[in-house]
């Protein structure tokens, strides 16, 4: 009878197993991983015999480990790793250099020879982002201790297994110059093909082939499969190649889009469970009753791995300033076990080095810091998350509340992107997706198209999770329609298309834009699509004159920062020479702590001429726009827009007209 061998019957089993473990832990206020990994271990061959870890375990299972480190890479905040670069180092060098040396003492003292020693030391240095999910899911993922941890892993997880081939090698009598070449040069071409091959390969994908939701999908699986596939060429583990294509593809794609959305539902509904019941499923408590060497050995290797682990993050603390809840999740995401240490012990047990005590050791302590890391992550991350939310509430932004103006299907899509990079999740409104229909004789008509609209934007949001509230109007013309639905939703930002019919100064429909502009309550943004929104690398942003004196600029920095952020590029401004000293002061006050560079134009040059010299020709050209009478207005800035929109036929353009407060405009 067991174990079960009908297929469906198992995933049903598996299915049930996904929905009531969370169900289960939550009642006891445990994470509901710990639920699946218990699971595995009772329901697993080595219990109750009820599921057999088959291909398909070990399958699912390896697939969600990839997914773990994937999205772990995918979710870092590029700007800030890059900022803290050398934070990711010091936690990487400290967690491998205390449990490799602490690690190779406690096999020495159980009587292993050296090369046996040093590889059970790495064992311990090296470590798997299991409660990374939950870092992610409380919304600490971009603190700037959790981008550390996850940068030291890929440094350490590197580090141990160069340890393990080395070792390997000189078992099997493979040390000469040849196999340090060999290993130097492919693990530098891959680690290149990766990081400079794959952005390339999939910004071509996403600008010619994309634009289906699940060919994007698709593409990015089969990348980090095919990455990760390829790392036994260059003498890695999959692991890492899997964590280089979550960097390589950090960039195109935005943290809160519908490609996101959807790798995350996938790695957390089906891959990643089945990756805890596989390991749950690994555990033999009979190994434990051949004898006291086989507890001695297990018992030093937990110990061993906890301590040092914890003695890393205080390490770290002490070095970088972190608190004590930060140094608490930084040994909670870096205490798990799992890949790598199973890499080593299954290699270590092939060649000789290892005997069955090891293995089983090495087993348990996988299980116990699986169970470890999750409690550490979501009880001090929660620590962390209340922190984070008392120290923004200085900084009160009003609510924000987005409209899109759609006119027809093919814009839609583009317009949509755009208010989901801009919005800020923690406001938690709706995305408000107005038509307009003119009343005619044929309203009947356009009304039906209309809703057909708005009930396509409503469901393209969805995929996102982002909540919708579609809005159709009738009204004389379409300006006064939008202008009237902007003040009865209290619209904080109101998105609209730009108009290819005309490039003269009145661009938006003819006078639409006078007098969507007189309302100065909201902030207007025109925006010009060439190609999808991710495939940029870089901002170029056009600040005229005392742009940083306008009511509005705090409000403009807030959004083309979330832009940025949301599509990992760099923040280009451009600017007149008398201006750098004035907004770099200014985004001091603001605390933009972003890497900005500054692009002068100078007196002999036109702005349009420097974009050129650049490189803005394909990327994301925004300017920023003044109502007339601000302090930075001037009657050039009138047809400064649809002057670049002529010379950048391919860019990305998007035009924002802050809000002004009453008080500046009474």
């Amino acid at each position: 009878m067991f174990p079960i061998k009908d297929p469906v019957l198992v995933f049903a089993l598996v299915a049930a197993l996904m929905l009531l473990a969370p169900i289960v832990m939550a009642r006891y206020r445990l994470p509901g991983m710990i639920g699946l990994l218990f699971a595995g271990a009772v329901l697993g061959p080595n219990a109750l015999n009820v599921l057999a870890r088959d291909q398909s375990f070990v399958l699912f299972g390896t697939v969600g480990l990839l997914y773990i480190m994937f999205t772990a890479a995918l979710e870092i905040d590029m700007a800030k790793l890059k900022k803290y670069k050398t934070h990711s180092i010091v936690f990487g060098l400290l967690t491998f250099a205390i449990p490799q040396s602490v690690g190779t003492g406690v096999g020495l003292l159980f009587g292993f020879d050296w090369p046996a020693a040093i590889l059970l030391g790495s064992m311990f240095a090296s470590h798997t982002l299991l409660a990374y999910p939950i870092a992610s899911r409380l919304g600490v993922s971009r603190n700037q201790a959790v981008t550390a941890a996850v940068g030291g892993t890929i440094l350490t997880d590197t580090l141990a297994l160069l340890v393990l081939a080395v070792i390997a090698g000189m078992t099997r009598g493979e040390m000469n110059d040849i196999f340090w070449y060999k290993l130097g040069v492919s693990l530098s071409l891959y680690v290149a093909l990766i990081l400079f091959g794959l952005p390339w390969l999939a910004r071509w994908f996403f600008r010619n082939v994309g634009g289906d939701g699940v060919a994007e999908f698709v593409f990015v699986l089969a990348m980090v499969f095919l990455c990760a596939s390829l790392s036994h060429l260059a003498g890695a583990e999959p692991i890492v190649g899997a964590f280089l294509a979550g960097l390589a593809l950090n960039r195109l794609i935005p943290h809160n889009g519908t490609l996101m959305n959807r790798i995350q539902f996938t790695g957390e509904a089906i891959f990643i469970p089945f990756f805890l019941l596989s390991v749950g499923m690994l555990l033999d408590l009979s190994v434990f009753f051949g004898g006291v060497r086989a507890w001695l050995i297990a018992f030093a290797m937990v110990i061993t791995v906890i301590s040092t682990k914890w003695l890393a993050a205080q390490a770290t603390r002490l070095f970088l300033g972190y608190s004590n809840d930060q140094a608490k999740v930084v040994f909670g995401l870096s205490v798990a076990q799992a890949a790598a240490t199973l890499a080593a012990t299954i290699v270590g047990h092939e060649i000789g080095l290892f005997d069955e005590t090891v293995v089983n050791g090495a087993i348990l302590m996988i299980l116990v810091t699986c169970f470890l890391a999750p409690l550490m992550v979501d009880r001090y991350g929660r620590k962390m998350a209340i922190a984070n939310q008392q120290d923004d509430g200085d900084t009160d932004i009003r609510q924000q509340r987005i409209i899109v103006a759609l006119a027809d299907q093919a814009q839609s899509g583009e317009l949509l992107e755009l208010a989901r990079l801009l919005r800020d999740p923690q406001h938690a409104q709706p995305v408000y997706p107005l038509t307009v229909v003119p009343d005619t004789d044929s309203t009947k008509d356009r009304v039906k198209l209309a809703t057909a609209i708005v009930d396509q934007a409503v469901k393209s949001l969805a995929e996102s999770e982002v909540p919708a509230m579609p809005v159709t109007r009738l009204d004389l013309n379409i300006t006064d329609g939008i202008m009237r639905s902007r003040k009865e939703l209290n619209g904080s930002e109101l998105i609209v298309g730009w108009s290819e019919h005309t490039t003269a100064p009145e661009y938006l429909f003819g006078s639409m834009l006078e007098k969507l502009l007189a309302d100065r309550h909201y902030t207007l943004l025109v925006s010009r699509t060439r190609h999808p929104w991710q495939t940029c690398n870089r901002l170029f942003w056009c600040l005229p004159n005392h742009a940083e004196s306008e009511h509005g600029f705090i409000e403009a920095v807030a959004l083309v920062r979330r832009l940025c952020q949301q599509l990992g590029v760099s923040l280009s401004l451009v600017i007149q020479n008398v201006q750098q000293e004035k907004i770099a002061k200014k985004l001091k006050q603001l605390k933009v702590t972003d890497e900005v560079s500054y692009l002068v134009v100078p007196a002999e040059q036109s702005l349009l001429s420097v974009l050129q010299e650049h490189g803005a020709s394909d990327q994301l050209i925004v300017s920023y726009g003044v109502r007339q009478g601000g302090l930075a207005w001037h009657s050039s800035l009138q047809e400064l827009p649809a002057n670049i929109a002529a010379e950048f036929p391919n860019a990305n353009l998007l035009v924002i007209y802050p809000a002004e407060p009453e008080e500046a405009h009474e």
